[in-house]
């Protein structure tokens, strides 16, 4: 229990500060001062600044910073310490930047607020565009040393190998269900015949409606045998079945070059995928038909980690890669607080002509984070009812 905490602990301080590497990079890029930038979250541990003297600078030097607080400088140091505070912090998650006037509290020249509107988009955009890159990254790393995939869908070129027959769901009061068949379980063989086609399941069965079959399942390390009999039912639509939805999976790999198109290619699907079931979700909640989807909060992540995780690492790619899409389609959603609430300022005020009242966008991104923290606490409570075992497993071992 205690390597899945890390894990994910690993896993979002990898996605958070990959995101804040991106806004600190180009705000960079574009003559923007990050006052900080930190490995983890405040209150700092110790950190590390350049202190330069001239221009181009004729001398510099490094300043070690120690603890929390405004670093103290000397006269000579102060008129030195115009780069920016690399630090190491005491809460491991992801981390931070601070970038010069984003609230609006200054108008020098190497401000956020000086800068062009597009400048700013830009800067804004970048942790989404940081987290959708190393998806792509994560990805293409899977394809070249091989990946668990779904084998309708291969480009040209994969090399497949360890292909199965993997339960991809199972129907209530179906006679798989009654047989404890569950899903992730994978069917080694029926009736002694070795399964790798779907086509020869399927056929198989049709063959014997009615008729007991043997089905041999591999459920992790550990393989069991089912007697059952396949039916004609509503759920499989007449055909002969034993109530199960099955996908053909095995293991996908690709030459280097073909395995980076098939990384972004990869990518793309998934954000199309991801995107298309937050508007179902937000459709249904605006339409008043409620939250039919699972979502898991912070407990549900590190649940599902443990699942994963055990499945090995690989899998583990697989998900932070997923996660990490997710953050960036979450992040430029058009709410305050959020990246795509600060971009929608933006447009409002290439339309206006003029920015929003600074006290104004402050308040409705204040009042959008509390929404957010209220959300995060009510999909925590769920997670809780729903994984309540689990939960106290993990902090039964938190606090021996």
């Amino acid at each position: 229990m205690l390597l899945t905490i890390l894990i994910f602990l690993a896993i979002l301080g990898l996605l958070v500060f990959v995101h804040e590497l991106g806004h600190f990079a180009v705000a960079r890029r574009f003559g923007v001062k990050a006052e900080e930038f930190g490995f983890g979250f405040p209150p700092r541990l110790i950190g590390a600044q350049k202190l330069s003297a001239g221009q181009p600078p004729a001398a510099s030097h490094w300043k070690i910073i120690r603890g929390r607080g405004e670093p103290v400088y000397t006269p000579a140091e102060a008129a030195m310490a115009k780069d920016t505070i690399y630090s190491l912090n005491w809460v491991p998650l992801g981390g931070f930047v601070k970038i010069k006037g984003e609230n609006g509290d200054s108008q020098d020249q190497d401000s956020f607020t000086a800068k062009s509107a597009w400048r700013r988009g830009a800067i804004l955009a970048a942790g989404v565009s940081m987290n959708l890159a190393l998806a792509a990254v994560l990805f293409v790393i899977g394809y070249s040393i091989g990946m668990p995939q779904n084998l309708d869908n291969i480009g040209p070129g994969a090399k497949i190998a360890d292909a199965r027959i993997h339960v991809a769901g199972v129907w209530p009061d179906s006679p798989a269900a009654a047989a404890g068949v569950k899903p992730n379980d994978i069917i080694v063989a029926v009736n002694g015949q070795s399964m790798l086609k779907s086509e020869v399941l399927q056929a198989l069965t049709a063959d014997h409606l009615g008729q007991a079959l043997e089905y041999e399942f591999k459920r992790g390390e550990k393989t069991f045998k089912k007697t059952i009999v396949p039916e004609k039912s509503e759920k499989t639509k007449d055909t002969p079945g034993i109530g199960i939805a099955i996908a053909e999976i095995g293991t996908v790999s690709y030459p280097i070059y073909l395995a980076l198109g098939e990384g972004l290619r990869q990518t793309v699907l998934l954000l199309g995928a991801i995107i298309s079931a937050f508007y179902d979700l937000l459709k249904n909640i605006f339409l008043g038909h409620g939250v039919t989807a699972e979502v898991a909060g912070p407990i549900g992540i590190a649940v599902l980690t443990g699942q994963v995780a055990k499945l090995g690492w690989i899998y583990i790619l697989q998900f932070t890669a997923l996660l990490s899409i997710n953050l960036a389609i979450i992040n430029i959603l058009p709410f305050p607080a959020l990246d795509g609430g600060r971009l929608l300022f933006l447009g409002i005020e290439k339309i206006k002509g003029r920015p929003v009242r600074r006290e104004l966008e402050a308040l409705i991104h204040n009042i959008g984070f509390i929404l957010l923290m209220v959300l995060i606490l009510f999909v925590t409570f769920k997670d809780v009812a729903r994984y309540g075992q689990a939960f106290r497993a993990v902090w039964d071992r938190i606090a021996s």
